[in-house]
């Protein structure tokens, strides 16, 4: 199904309402799932929001979490998202992030006791649209494992960078420290496909390409070793620092009802204070490495318009039925 923006965010907003979210909370999901789709993570944006919806109505997602906030210092933002959407507390600390970094050069926010963040790169991409370079990181519910333990020991765990581009979009890179993230696992499984060898090992821990058999799995670290170290920085910085709960110990964002807690991670610096010509450099660079045939992260996104598989807005609009009888959006 093709809708226009401001129809999408409609239904995004109506149906996160009708689970019984605050306008705040709702505005604020509403943006990032929009975001994802306009950006070509839709992986992360419809497909992703029932997570949302059956959390705030399983109580695993706070509906009205008001988020806290501190500076401890002045290049420092810390926020508590008091079991609630990432999405709001970096929202309400945005501003100031802008302020600090462009007053002190850089600045790292931390925030903790979250649901999911969503997409990574929609934090990242949101600060290279005001002209800042920065690098972020999560952590969520354990289930990833390495090829010694065979347990299930970090998140996805992935990193984003984002960064000014003259005259042009940002450039962003979004990617897990997974061979894939989960929720590809799960769409494939859901359209009975087989996925790529090195994705995850079955719940007996040997490798598989059945989808269905990997759901019941775990995933497997990108690049053997050298991704599992990867994971285990990004676990340091995006549980350890910000005090969040650690992969293994966090409650699952698909059952139960308590919210799995984890955290957020993020620098971010103004360029020009290093380099003031930075966002034309990079312009330049990029168009030097696209010209070597590099592919140049996002390079080929041109969404205008939000294609969701019917299933998936059905899906989406059936927790408002649920919710309210048979009131349809």
């Amino acid at each position: 199904m093709r809708f226009e923006t401001d129809e999408a965010k409609q239904i995004a907003y109506s149906v996160i309402k009708a689970v019984g979210a605050n306008d705040a909370v709702a505005r604020s999901l509403t943006e990032a799932v929009i975001s994802a789709e306009l950006a070509g993570s839709r992986a992360v944006g419809f497909a992703h929001l029932p997570d949302y919806l059956d959390g705030f109505l399983k109580g695993r997602i706070a509906v009205d979490s008001e988020p806290a906030i501190r500076f401890p210092v002045p290049a420092a933002i810390t926020v508590d998202a008091r079991k609630g959407i990432a999405q709001l507390g970096f929202d309400q600390a945005f501003e100031e992030l802008i302020t600090r970094a462009s007053t002190y050069g850089i600045v790292a926010l931390t925030m903790s006791n979250s649901f999911t963040v969503g997409e990574l790169g929609y934090y990242t991409r949101r600060l290279a649209e005001r002209g800042l370079v920065s690098i972020a990181t999560c952590n969520a519910t354990a289930q990833m494992t390495t090829l010694e333990s065979g347990r299930a020991v970090y998140g996805t765990n992935p990193v984003s960078f984002a960064a000014p581009v003259a005259n042009g979009r940002p450039l962003v890179i979004d990617q897990a420290s997974s061979a894939t993230a989960f929720v590809n696992v799960r769409n494939a499984a859901e359209r009975n496909e087989t996925i790529p060898e090195g994705w995850a090992v079955d719940q007996n821990g040997k490798p598989t390409t059945d989808a269905r058999e990997a759901v019941k799995g775990l995933l497997v670290a990108f690049g053997g070793a050298r991704g599992a170290n990867i994971a285990m920085m990004m676990e340091v910085l995006a549980a350890g620092v910000t005090g969040a709960n650690w992969s293994m110990d966090a409650p699952s964002f698909a059952e139960g009802s308590e919210s799995p807690g984890i955290g957020l991670f993020l620098v971010a610096l103004k360029p020009e204070i290093f380099s003031a010509d930075f966002p034309v450099r990079l312009s330049t660079q990029l168009a030097r490495l696209a010209d070597m045939g590099v592919r140049i992260p996002g390079s080929h996104i041109k969404v205008r318009e939000i294609d969701v598989p019917s299933e998936v807005i059905d899906r989406v609009r059936s927790y408002a039925e649920w919710s309210q009888g048979d009131e349809r959006l």
